[in-house]
């Protein structure tokens, strides 16, 4: 099924800028950048994990480089 939308004349501009070829339809573009954004989203996992890591920086329980590398035997 093909639909119509309208968008404003600066995203028809923005989208013009985003095609690979002169000839790529909006349609690819807009698909790319739908795919694309489905790659950058992150997991559950990551988020907590992101979360996490900020959490213990804000505590400040980090380590140097100098203490890792002593902690592993590596001077």
């Amino acid at each position: 099924m093909v639909t119509t939308i309208q968008v404003t004349e600066e995203t028809k501009e923005a989208l013009e800028r985003m095609k690979l070829f002169p000839r790529e339809t909006y349609e690819d573009v807009i698909c790319r950048l739908i795919e694309i954004s489905r790659e950058e989203e992150l997991s559950t996992e990551t988020i907590q994990n992101i979360e996490k890591a900020l959490e213990d920086v804000k505590k400040s329980r980090l380590y140097s480089t100098e203490e890792v590398k002593k902690e592993l035997g590596i001077t």
